[in-house]
């Protein structure tokens, strides 16, 4: 069998990899990650991705496993067992741990107004915004708001200017949930993980029902392992918007992690309705089968 190469530590490439093991399709590369089986890298153009030492190992149970005709949800809970076993004893390294998988970034365009008392719908250059209240220092909040969402376009070097942006927005009303959660968004998306949770838990306690708060807060949450509090949190995100598929699909993905398969089968018939081409459909059908 062809060596690895890593004895020293050092990363295999992308097409190494799948020359090694070519049962291991793309989708299951990318089912890996999700399940948090593999070092997160979606910064990283696939066939520029490298995996280390561990990687390899978790790549080669599964192809093994495939060969003998394992179907995949089968070695996925295995290899999730596994692992779970292994962050209960490594935990407090893992935390801090720079490849933790980001949460999906959920924007509020349609977040409602918390204020009473609202302004006829501005004209001219205000027009985009979309908090119109009656006072001036809301209307400010809410234009620096919308300035953070112009720049908050995934673009690593608009991120730091987006932040701002948000800031003075909070500076100026320090309850404008939209801003807290998508300033939140920009400290996950920059693995600084207590900021992001303190900004979510913030967003909640301010507007219980902020659905965006509720599913970002899980993903953290089960990025450290704490599946039972991100069980919690999906829960809350699926009652408050039962019409979004990521938060089926991820509240499947836990419930199956903690051993709870006949409750997950739902939310993965949930998500195969709600979003028939979505990334995951494949993972989706092979475990409703």
């Amino acid at each position: 069998m062809t060596s690895f190469s890593s004895s020293a530590g050092g990363p295999v490439g992308h097409r190494h990899v799948r020359s090694l093991y070519p049962g291991v399709t793309e989708n299951h590369l990318r089912y890996l990650e999700k399940w948090g089986l593999l070092r997160h890298q979606s910064h990283v153009p696939r066939e520029l991705r490298e995996y280390t030492f561990p990687d390899l190992q978790t790549i080669k149970q599964l192809a093994a496993e495939l060969e003998r005709g394992t179907p995949l949800k089968t070695v996925l809970r295995s290899l999730a067992a596994e692992r779970q076993g292994q962050m209960q004893l490594d935990f407090h390294d893992a935390v801090g741990a720079s490849d933790v998988p980001l949460a999906k970034v959920v924007a509020l365009d349609q977040h409602r107004a918390r204020r009473q008392a609202l302004a006829p719908r501005p004209q001219g250059k205000d027009a985009s915004l979309q908090f119109p209240f009656a006072d001036p220092q809301s209307a400010l909040a809410a234009r620096y708001f919308v300035e953070g969402s112009r720049l908050d376009d995934g673009d690593e070097n608009h991120m730091e200017p987006a932040a701002a942006a948000y800031r003075k927005a909070l500076i100026v009303d320090p309850d404008l949930v939209p801003a807290i959660v998508n300033l939140a968004n920009i400290h996950y998306a920059r693995d600084e993980l207590i900021e992001a949770q303190a900004l979510y838990e913030r967003a909640i306690g301010l507007e219980p029902d902020c659905f965006e708060a509720h599913f970002n807060l899980g993903n953290i949450l089960h990025d450290l392992g704490r599946f039972d509090r991100a069980l919690r949190c999906y829960r809350d995100a699926v009652t408050l918007n039962p019409s979004y598929p990521d938060a089926h699909f991820y509240l499947a993905v836990t419930l199956e992690k903690t051993g709870h398969s006949p409750e997950a089968k739902p939310h993965w018939k949930a998500y195969q309705e709600l979003a028939p081409d979505g990334e995951w459909i494949e993972l989706a059908r092979e475990f409703t089968e």
